[in-house]
């Protein structure tokens, strides 16, 4: 049987967790999106969005996660040589981390990344030898006093 984590007793503290994650692409794609010549629009500004709305919508992604009040997120992409890397830090103050929000934001961002680029990314059997999305990790998680140099709420 599945269920959700009761949280009930635990205290309500602030949360930070970053994530980051890699899509491999294509010189001529990387190319594309850096003069703007995408068919689909502006692939960062896109992405970035994409990865708000997923880390907003957690936990209609992920069935056992809490809704997680966020106060704070930032979704950052970087273009790169070799394909686009994406960092999202989200915040909160609530009984329970943040992690999966980060998390869910750099998938959601890097999806969008491939959605947009995918017709320059196919070989001719309809493929994508050469794309790949990866190395998505948590890099921080941290609660209380151990944000940022700040005090826990309080003190």
């Amino acid at each position: 049987m599945a269920r959700m984590v009761d949280i009930g007793g635990k205290p309500a503290v602030e949360r930070l967790a970053v994530a980051r994650g890699h899509i491999r692409l294509r010189a001529g794609t990387v190319g594309a999106i850096r003069k703007g010549a995408v068919r689909k629009g502006d692939v960062l500004a896109a992405a970035q969005l994409s990865g708000i709305q997923a880390a907003k919508r957690t936990p209609d992604i992920v069935p056992l996660c809490h809704p997680v009040p966020l106060t704070s997120l930032a979704v950052e992409l970087s273009l790169e040589p070799g394909g686009v890397s994406v960092r999202c830090e989200a915040r909160a103050r609530y009984g329970t981390g943040v992690e999966m929000e980060a998390l869910c934001g750099v998938a959601g961002a890097l999806l969008c990344v491939w959605d947009m680029v995918k017709y320059l990314e196919k070989d001719p059997t309809g493929n994508y030898p050469d794309t790949a999305i990866g190395d998505i990790r948590v890099l921080r998680k941290t609660k209380g006093k151990a944000i940022a140099g700040r005090e826990k709420p309080g003190r």
